[in-house]
């Protein structure tokens, strides 16, 4: 098995208006998602992230403050998943709660060092 890390990449729910009944239905879709894989014994770690955030760039140490992508997308939050191959975390995405609202999933396979 190999390790992945699912990016969830979208719009801020509060940008979006959502009402507080249509985020808690989507956090329902969330939660039935992760339920199903934790019970498929896939999901090794995950979390949702906060739009505001700092980077620190340069030599200089020049602090920014975010979220920083050119559009309104967010990374919103990511899981670390265990798969045979990508095609695998493929098939785990097509349940991602947030299509419907425009968002992505990125994967990536997770390098592991030997020393």
């Amino acid at each position: 098995m190999k390790d992945f890390m699912m990016i969830f990449i979208g719009e801020d729910y509060g940008a979006l208006g959502l009402s507080q009944e249509e985020l808690q239905q989507r956090m329902g879709k969330w939660f039935a998602w992760n339920q199903k894989m934790l019970d498929a014994g896939i999901v090794k770690d995950g979390h949702a992230l906060h739009a505001n955030a700092k980077k620190i760039v340069g030599p200089d140490r020049v602090v920014s403050d975010g979220p920083f992508v050119e559009s309104k997308e967010i990374i919103g939050g990511y899981y670390i998943v265990s798969a045979e191959s990508v095609e695998d975390v493929y098939e785990i995405a097509q349940d991602y709660p947030d299509y419907d609202l425009g968002g992505a999933v990125e994967i990536r396979e997770i390098v592991v060092f030997q020393q």
